[in-house]
């Protein structure tokens, strides 16, 4: 294991595990320098991307906070042994993070810690899929803008190359069940086949130019053509997540920017309202784009972290899992209510009204919009 401090209040720190399949895979983890950790959050990376760089800020920041912060980077992704971005089964990358995590949380110092799955798009399914494999062990998870509903794509190949950089779009076009058909009768003929050609998702993710010039350079990001049974594998996996929303029951904080055009808002919001959880909160940005935690300006970067981290201390409670008071709060009001989950944000020029809130059905079902 290889550690090293992060920032004078974080230690960092890495090592490789290997998989039943014979892989090495890469894993870190930050951990506030001084004390122990009062909570531990597992990260869910999205498609293509790896947690040691394209996920640091997010680690620095959750652990100067106070909590013990784990990731690693899926099969074929990051640092990682396996070919690039090919997942040949998606449960492959769920078992993996299961048995990661909770080797963790076995440790004797953190058997007592609430623990939280922290899922950015794909890894927004990943999370949503391991709390389906163990509905009681996680506390609750942080989704930024997950996958977790039916794909519709646009129009034939294209369309299942759209299906992997766009991760979720919107529903005003069905692929033709003929297309679908035809790409599984050949998935296992030409697994690795990388489809056509995709736009550049990053230009439409992060906002900051600079941050955006940046995430370009990161070498661990796969940034090639999409292969075709990866395609099919999240295309299963999307209609999988969305057929069993209603089977979510741990609590959870849903994260998306209004000015998303690479997932769909609307896809959270489905999330949200079919979901069984009691405790449930969506929280939608306007003028946010997808990348929330890394591709915004500073002040929205902090301003995320800060409704992330507050939600977080909400909820972890040593020896006392899954037991949430409920919150008070107005329909509408210009900042959160006394027992909110979520700080109030000072108005903002061109944020179209208030911070909207409102309870709906069981104990703590929230929603909001800055």
């Amino acid at each position: 294991m290889t550690k090293e401090m992060a920032d004078h209040d974080v230690e960092y720190h890495e090592e490789y595990v290997t998989n039943p399949r014979g892989l090495q895979l890469f894993t870190c983890g930050w951990l506030p320098a001084s004390s122990s950790p009062k909570a531990l959050i597992f990260l869910c990376h999205g498609y293509g991307m790896e947690v040691s760089g394209f996920m640091k800020a997010c680690g620095v920041e959750l652990a100067t906070a106070g909590y013990g912060v784990f990731g690693i980077d899926y099969e074929g992704h990051g640092k990682s042994m396996g070919a690039r971005c090919y997942i040949q089964k998606f449960e492959h990358l769920v078992d993996d993070c299961d048995r990661f995590f909770k080797s963790v949380c076995e440790l004797e110092e953190y058997r007592d810690k609430s623990r939280f799955l922290y899922g950015e798009s794909m890894g927004g399914a990943v999370a949503l899929l391991l709390h389906r494999k163990d509905p009681t062990f996680w506390d609750g998870a942080v989704l930024v803008a997950p996958m977790c509903k039916g794909f519709s794509m646009q129009s034939d190949a294209y369309a299942m190359a759209d299906l992997i950089d766009c991760v979720q779009i919107s529903e005003k076009v069905k692929p033709h069940p003929l297309v679908v058909t035809l790409l599984t009768q050949v998935e296992e003929i030409i697994p690795k086949w990388k489809i056509v050609p995709t736009k550049d998702v990053i230009d439409s993710a992060f906002k900051d130019p600079i941050k955006r010039e940046k995430i370009r350079k990161n070498k661990l990001i796969y940034q090639d053509k999409p292969r075709l049974k990866t395609a099919l594998e999240l295309l299963r996996t999307s209609i999988s997540v969305e057929q069993s929303l209603s089977q979510v029951s741990m609590p959870f904080f849903i994260l998306h920017g209004e000015a998303d055009t690479v997932t769909d808002p609307e896809v959270s919001r489905a999330l949200y309202e079919r979901a069984a959880s009691a405790d449930k909160t969506i929280k939608l940005y306007p003028g946010m784009w997808h990348g929330l935690t890394a591709g915004e300006p500073d002040h929205n970067v902090d301003l995320v972290f800060s409704d992330i981290v507050a939600w977080l201390n909400h909820r972890s409670h040593p020896h006392h899992r899954a037991t949430i008071p409920p919150v008070a709060c107005t329909d509408r009001c210009g900042g959160a209510a006394a027992d909110s989950p979520v700080s109030p944000e000072p108005p903002r020029q061109g944020a179209g009204g208030g911070f909207l809130c409102g309870l709906t059905g069981r104990a703590k079902h929230q929603q909001c919009r800055m």
